[in-house]
């Protein structure tokens, strides 16, 4: 994990260090998985209070931290704001296919879940 240079700065991994396990896990959990996808569809930088998850904001604050240290998503400040965007070249470049295939099979269990 490439440590935090100051104090608005948060320690990411280099793509190298992005393990598939850790990956899987933080796509396993069904609010990161919505985080993810929410991210996917604005198909830009956005803030936390983008994504509304049905748990409390220091539950949040977590999973947004597991998509982080994985090696999921990319954290930044912005003045006060901390923008999130998926790291989807680095996803691709490791995992080729892999988050898209997640975000197609995400969309079809909705889809029969929502079909009746």
């Amino acid at each position: 994990m490439t440590a935090a240079t100051g104090p608005r700065e948060l320690a990411h991994p280099p793509r190298d260090d992005i393990r598939l396990e850790g990956v899987l896990h933080a796509l396993s959990d069904p609010m990161r998985l919505r985080v993810v996808r929410e991210l996917a569809a604005a198909d830009a930088e956005v803030p936390c209070s983008h994504v509304e998850l049905p748990v409390s904001k220091s539950t949040t604050t977590h999973h947004f931290r597991v998509l982080r240290e994985c090696g999921v998503i990319r954290q930044t400040y912005r003045g006060t704001a901390k923008m999130n965007g998926l790291r989807r070249d680095d996803l691709d470049a490791l995992f080729p296919g892999l988050l898209d295939a997640v975000l197609a099979a995400a969309r079809e269990q909705t889809a029969r879940r929502t079909t009746p």
